[in-house]
């Protein structure tokens, strides 16, 4: 052997070489992966022709492998690491040759690109990237930045430590609206950085806070990185969990698991909004704390003032601000808890349901039963048989069957009969605008308040015309018309109190693009839609968003975007209420009205979007947007490609499966883990983000995504730890960032030290998501599609 090293850990050592090589030549990563693929192959290729590279295989064929084989233990278990004195014979990398390994890797990468990047079924998940990636482009372009970062530090600013503060709110915020850590970091570094260091700030602190603040994107949604690590996660934990399955002799993942093995990244970013709120609220806490500790190093601005116009006491403010909005939203909680608010749906299906199944299924092999009673444990098997026994007594699971006409009948009257009063989707809506009611209450106290009490009187009207007048039998429409004046004179206090709320600066820079984001976010969170089309209303929002405040800007009116805006509230309004399927045998008249109107407000809001295209293509705003949204997206899919022909090569060659049987050699899945994410962290220092997810991943995911822990937990550790490799020094893409925007005072020292503690933080973060995976499953738990 070669050094007395196998040949396949040379090939691994080799590969290595070539990609770090690569990366450090200056050449654009994403032809210096693929580059690095073709080269190290070509030397493994040549060394083992010359018989330099032989691998010491196992051999199956002797006695003490059977032995082993007999004794149960499955053939993937063993290896050299975990049974070293097993006999093994020398071969070759390459068995059949290179050149059979060359034309199968060229199969392959030809198939996956197909797959992955043409036309496979994560293509349209893929989507979603290059529509996030417009969207935070485009509203970095609007300098929604700028007037954030100028707000919040006059909110924050009277504090110890106060800017650096509102850097960490701000970068959030921004993470939740853009998700481009380029764009924030470099954005924040030129308006932020300068005004810290005049307020005699810390140059560690000012520049480590913007550096951490700005990676806030690649965790809190909608994260990129969160649609990439979730098109690969679904595909390994599924593969994973069917593999794990046969292993212990069970005949797929749903009978070892009792529920199907499958992760989506709807469910990813519900997992990763706590951990992106924890993180920010660490970074929040160590600035105040610095500050409390070095006051000389984060003084308060005394100068900043405070944004909006606030209420003439604190009094006022606990009420308006905190009071009302408890009272109201408790309110309609504690309503739903007592069953005065529910869903009115009485929709019934002209099918049965199927009879009530077990727990889990009982009918597998002692094997199976096994396995699955230590994975379940007894009690929850023991239920599970006793569940089967029933069903079996009572002649079987009743199978769904078509429901006759006196069966429909009944249903219907159940569910009739089982409606709340209140309407859950109108409480909703009404509980919403009176929280606006509320808070312009709160901003202008001394304002006339009658036309607030006009609005809170058409919420209370809306209520009880609600429970005297709307049944679950009422037709749309029908309900539409009884709410008419309610809705009439609540839109009228609303109109008056939008006004009144744009007195507050706060307000009236946050509320925009708050409103985009909720729209972004609620619709994926709230298992409305996937992140697709999640997207395309993000980046449509995004484009309306830049051209109004384009035409604010020329001093010119943007009613027409607002109009379009309210057209895409209207269209979906009427989609959710009303039956738009026109092809019906029988189309009520209330709902042909609601698509002609759902039909005129999309064309409306395609309008106004196109013209927003215009408005942003005259100023020179949208040419940049799109070259630059080009631009990233042909990087992480170049990436992709060259990354998927890395691993070809490490596979061809056995690499893979050799990282895998020493990852599997240990027997505590901790360790395994736990080795994984050192083994991240450490390659965050040299490597970005998308080599990691594209070249390591798809490597060690079988072993990691194969065990008991929770995919969605596996995935958010993953994530929060690629984010130090934004930080962590030499290669912190974030500290290139800095560097390029900082003064020439800044020394490129001090931002290392002043990132160094939030790395500190990063692995704080980990360690608490490690003590308590709770904080990453509990959203998904609660919210609908998790």
């Amino acid at each position: 052997m070669l050094f007395g090293l196998d040949g396949i850990e040379i090939g691994l050592i080799i590969v290595f070489l070539c990609l770090f090589s690569g990366i450090l030549s200056g050449f654009p990563v994403a032809f210096a992966i693929g580059g690095a693929a073709v080269i190290s192959f070509g030397i493994i290729a040549a060394l083992d022709s010359a018989g330099l590279l032989i691998h010491q295989a196992i051999d199956t064929g002797s006695a003490a492998y059977d032995t082993l084989v007999a004794q149960g233990i499955h053939p993937n278990e063993i290896s050299v690491f975990r049974y070293p004195e097993l006999p093994r014979y020398g071969t070759a990398l390459f068995p059949q040759g290179w050149e059979m390994a060359l034309d199968r890797n060229i199969s392959f990468i030809v198939n996956r690109m197909n797959e992955r990047v043409l036309a496979g079924q994560s293509i349209e998940t893929l989507l979603a990237v290059l529509m996030f990636v417009m969207m935070g482009i485009t509203l970095e372009r609007s300098r929604i930045a700028n007037d954030l970062l100028t707000t919040m530090a006059r909110v924050f600013g009277p504090w110890p430590g106060g800017l650096a503060v509102s850097v960490v709110v701000v970068g959030a915020f921004l993470a939740a609206s853009t998700g481009i850590v380029g764009a924030t970091v470099v954005t924040m570094g030129l308006l932020s950085l300068p005004t810290m260091l005049r307020n005699r700030y810390s140059p560690e602190l000012a520049t480590g806070v913007i550096a951490a603040s700005g990676t806030l994107g690649q965790i809190i949604p909608p994260s990129i990185v969160i649609v990439l690590l979730g098109t690969l996660a679904g595909d390994l934990y599924a593969t994973a969990q069917e593999a794990r399955a046969q292993e212990v002799g069970c005949s797929d993942a749903l009978t070892y698991l009792g529920e199907a093995a499958v992760v989506s990244v709807g469910t990813l970013f519900q997992a990763a909004i706590l951990p992106g709120i924890l993180l920010a609220g660490l970074y929040a806490a160590y600035a105040f704390g610095f500050a409390l500790f070095n006051p000389s190093k984060a003084p308060p601005v005394i100068d900043g003032g405070a944004a909006g116009r606030p209420a003439q006491s604190r009094n006022e403010a606990l009420v308006w601000f905190l009071g009302a909005p408890v009272a109201l939203i408790g309110g309609a909680l504690l309503a739903g808890a007592v069953g005065l608010v529910g869903s009115q749906d009485i929709t019934v299906s002209s099918y049965t349901d199927r009879g009530e199944a077990a727990v889990l299924r009982t009918n597998v092999s002692d094997r199976c039963r096994a396995a699955m009673i230590e994975l379940h444990g007894q009690e929850k098997w023991d239920r599970a048989v006793a569940q089967q026994r029933a069903i079996d007594e009572s002649g079987g699971a009743v199978e769904a069957h078509e429901r006759s006409a006196e069966e429909l009948a009944v249903a219907r009257a159940e569910k009739i009969a089982a409606a709340a009063p209140l309407s859950t989707s109108i409480v909703t809506g009404f509980v919403l605008l009176a929280l606006l009611l509320t808070t312009a209450r709160g901003v202008v106290p001394g304002a006339d308040p009658r036309p607030l009490l006009i609005g809170a009187a058409g919420v209370a009207l809306a209520f009880l015309a609600d429970a005297l007048f709307i049944s679950p039998l009422t037709s749309s429409g029908a309900s539409f018309l009884i709410l008419a004046i309610p809705l009439a004179l609540t839109l009228y206090g609303v109109r008056v109190a939008v006004g009144m709320l744009g007195q507050s600066d706060l307000l009236r820079v946050v509320f925009p693009p708050l409103v985009l984001i909720v729209a972004v976010l609620g619709s994926i969170l709230g298992g409305i839609t996937n992140p697709t089309p999640a997207a395309a209303l993000g980046a449509g929002g995004a484009l309306m968003l830049a051209a109004y405040r384009k035409l604010k800007e020329e001093q010119r009116s943007g009613k027409l975007i607002i109009w379009a805006s309210f057209a895409i509230v209207i269209m979906i309004l009427a989609g959710v209420n009303f039956d738009l399927r026109v092809s019906r045998d029988t189309v009520p008249f209330e709902d042909w009205v609601a698509f002609f109107v759902a039909q005129g407000a999309y064309h409306f809001a395609m309008f106004g979007i196109l013209y927003a295209c215009w408005v942003l293509f005259r100023s020179g705003v949208l040419p940049p947007v799109v070259r630059e949204t080009a631009k990233v997206t042909s990087m992480v899919f170049t990436i992709l490609i060259g990354s998927q022909l890395l691993n070809l090569v490490v596979i061809s060659f056995g690499g893979e499966h050799y990282i895998q049987q020493f990852l599997r050699s240990f027997d505590n899945e901790f360790t395994v883990f736990l080795i994984v994410m050192l083994v991240l962290f450490i390659l965050g220092f040299v490597l970005d983000f998308l080599e990691i997810i594209y070249i390591v991943v798809p490597i060690v995911g079988p072993v990691i995504y194969g065990g008991s822990f929770d995919p969605k937990w596996v995935t958010i550790m993953i994530a929060v730890n690629l984010q130090t490799s934004f930080l962590t020094p030499p290669f912190g893409f974030a500290l290139f960032y800095l560097r390029g925007v900082a003064p020439k005072e800044v020394t490129t020292l001090q931002i290392y030290r002043g990132v160094l503690p939030f790395v500190l933080i990063q692995v704080v973060g980990l360690a608490l998501l490690w003590a308590f995976p709770g904080i990453v499953t509990i959203v998904p738990d609660l919210l609908p599609g998790g």
